[in-house]
């Protein structure tokens, strides 16, 4: 079978997925302080912003500093776990998919992050990361002291990675581990 290489991060171009005709798979990288080549979801001890589940991301300069900040929470050694995932999932699961900051996103992290999201179970969620300089901005909205459009505005200037989440066990046939790296 053919493979198709998607150009990152690959919640700009996802639509571009749906009009290739051949299997796609994609490389996603996970940081741990562990090898993890059966990812299973565990309960964290955070709360995330797309909620439970094994948190990937197609760009590796973004899994080594996750993995930096792991060892720095957890203790150990940084690790970046490399997998393959089989695009068919996005036709086969239920997804949830924000191309981009906006108000159905920010409410979505929002409501994540305070551990107070009741919607719709997913099985995969991919999107923009509030990583630390994000959240500070989600921050001062869930808190009251700026608007959520101001927010929004606030977000779209900054460089943002992506993050896809597998939320329930049944995704997990889709990822192949490919191999870990110790840092």
């Amino acid at each position: 079978m053919a493979r198709c290489l998607l150009p990152q991060p690959f919640f700009d171009i996802i639509a571009v997925k749906d009009s290739l005709a051949c299997e796609t798979m994609m490389t996603l990288y996970h940081a741990s302080n562990v090898e993890v080549k059966r990812p299973m979801l565990v309960e964290s001890n955070r709360m995330l912003d797309f909620g439970p589940g094994f948190y990937t991301t197609t760009n590796r300069e973004q899994a080594v500093r996750f993995a930096k900040g792991v060892v720095a929470r957890r203790g150990g050694s940084p690790m970046i776990n490399t997998y393959e995932f089989d695009e068919s999932a996005f036709s086969e699961c239920i997804v949830k998919r924000f191309d981009s900051p906006s108000e159905a996103w920010l409410d979505f992290v929002a409501a994540n992050r305070s551990g107070q999201y009741v919607g719709v179970r997913y099985d995969l969620i991919m999107g923009p990361v509030a990583n630390d300089n994000v959240y500070a901005t989600i921050g001062l909205y869930m808190r009251g002291f700026i608007s959520k459009e101001a927010a929004i505005s606030e977000l779209r200037v900054r460089k943002l990675y992506d993050q896809l989440v597998f939320a329930t066990p049944k995704t997990f046939g889709y990822l192949a581990h490919v191999k870990t790296e110790a840092l």
